[in-house]
């Protein structure tokens, strides 16, 4: 399984509305996986000065039965395209319940 956490933020904290990029993502993992599906949550870390900080996020997931390296790289590499557009410091990624924050 592979879990794509979009965030709801521009450039850290800015609150934006995530639709197209949740649909960008269900579009990606359809093409490399078959379909996806999309659940909203919320995530939530410590800041620096030890402040709970707390955002919707949504998950994007797929069942990838075909996970091999080139799969991973390009979801790795859809990863840092969402980063940089979104000027987050990272984006969480999880891959068969292992995760990864891509910076």
């Amino acid at each position: 399984m592979v879990k794509i956490y979009v965030p709801s933020t521009y450039n850290i904290d800015q609150p934006i509305d995530n639709t197209p990029y949740v649909n960008k993502s269900l579009e990606e993992f359809s093409r490399m996986f078959g379909g996806a599906t999309a659940i909203n949550g919320t995530g939530s870390w410590l800041s620096d000065d030890n402040k709970l900080i707390k955002e919707k996020v949504t998950i994007v997931y797929s069942y990838a039965e075909d996970l091999d390296k080139t799969k991973i790289n390009q979801v790795v590499d859809y990863a840092k395209s969402l980063k940089e557009e979104l000027k987050q410091s990272s984006v969480s990624l999880e891959v068969n319940g292992k995760m990864y924050f891509i910076e």
